[in-house]
């Protein structure tokens, strides 16, 4: 074998080694961005699943509107108003930069959500909000049962003219 030869056949050694080594290194990234995707996706399914149902919340039960009564006179009534009018001048920052407690009634914002923000929202107080959002609403997981919430929000809601209920199912609808 001439040394030209030789040394043709050392740079397809050479050359057939880079290539194993690079076919390699994709594999292991593919490896790894599969394996990170599964991950992700595991995750995801743990938290979708961990989440819990949202509750019935019907204005029309009156039960669960009789509860929600009670429920809203006892943990809301103090901020919101016994007749759901909110605090006065709810759209001005107070002094401390957080917004007065709103209206719940026809004249407030409350209709503008879906059924799951008002839930999580009562539910969870400042974390349904976004990171760092200041706000004087409490939590009230660990004071009102998921069913209590959805029996306040049913209440809140049976107030409501036929018109601004329609127009909050068609919101909640589309939030879903």
């Amino acid at each position: 074998m001439s040394s030209s030869g030789a040394a043709a056949r050392r740079r397809a050694i050479r050359k057939s080694k880079g290539q194993r080594a690079a076919v390699k290194v994709r594999q292991r990234a593919a490896w790894m961005f599969f394996g990170g995707l599964a991950a992700l996706a595991a995750v995801l399914g743990f938290v979708v699943l961990r989440q819990p149902r949202l509750p019935r919340i019907d204005a029309s039960d009156v039960a669960q509107v009789e509860l929600g009564s009670r429920i809203y006179a006892n943990s809301c009534a103090s901020c919101h108003g016994a007749k759901l009018e909110g605090q006065a001048n709810w759209q001005k920052r107070m002094e401390n930069g957080r917004l007065p407690a709103p209206p719940h009634d026809a004249s407030g914002h409350t209709w503008h959500h879906g059924d799951e923000m008002l839930f999580r929202t009562t539910k969870y107080g400042a974390l349904s909000y976004s990171p760092g959002y200041q706000t004087d609403m409490p939590a009230f997981e660990g004071r009102l049962t998921d069913k209590e919430i959805a029996a306040s929000l049913a209440f809140i809601k049976s107030t409501w003219p036929p018109k601004i209920r329609s127009k909050q199912a068609r919101i909640d609808s589309g939030s879903r």
